[in-house]
């Protein structure tokens, strides 16, 4: 399970979840990913629920990045325990996601089989969860007319 090493506090306040995600909301690492469209807490179990899923269906090939981490504990008090004493202990950690945060890129395998992996993984997620792929900047410039254009220059 993933978790931080050490925090400055024990206990953290639950915070709010309102706006999008500016940062983190485009691919960086591989060419294929998948991005939250709805705020949620994904916890430590659910994060690696989904990266098993993932390896599994891609059989150890091509690479992920995990792009969220769980970083804020979620505390609970014990079951039937009388009101006040206190804020209960830490149980679990999760990370807080907003809509349009790239939690997952997979590269180094065909587009079928990343939607595939990323399908399953996203079945994992408390959200609802989107398939994207990275835009090529001029990729497609490239057709008949430019290859006719360097001719004429070149004669």
């Amino acid at each position: 399970m993933l978790m931080p090493k050490r925090t400055k506090y024990r206990k953290m306040m639950r915070g709010r979840m309102t706006g999008k995600a500016h940062r983190g909301a485009e691919i960086n690492f591989g060419e294929y990913a998948l991005q939250a469209l709805e705020p949620a807490w994904v916890s430590s179990r659910q994060i690696e629920a989904a990266r098993r899923a993932i390896t599994n269906y891609l059989k150890r090939g091509g690479k992920v990045w995990i792009r969220i981490f769980p970083d804020k504990p979620v505390t609970q008090k014990p079951a039937e325990t009388r009101m006040g004493s206190g804020k209960g202990n830490p149980e679990y950690w999760v990370a807080v996601v907003k809509p349009g945060r790239v939690m997952f890129e997979v590269a180094g395998v065909s587009r079928e089989q990343a939607e595939e992996a990323l399908r399953r993984a996203a079945m994992k997620m408390p959200m609802d969860c989107r398939f994207i792929e990275r835009a090529h900047v001029g990729v497609a410039a490239a057709t008949v007319d430019d290859e006719a254009v360097e001719q004429e220059v070149v004669a």
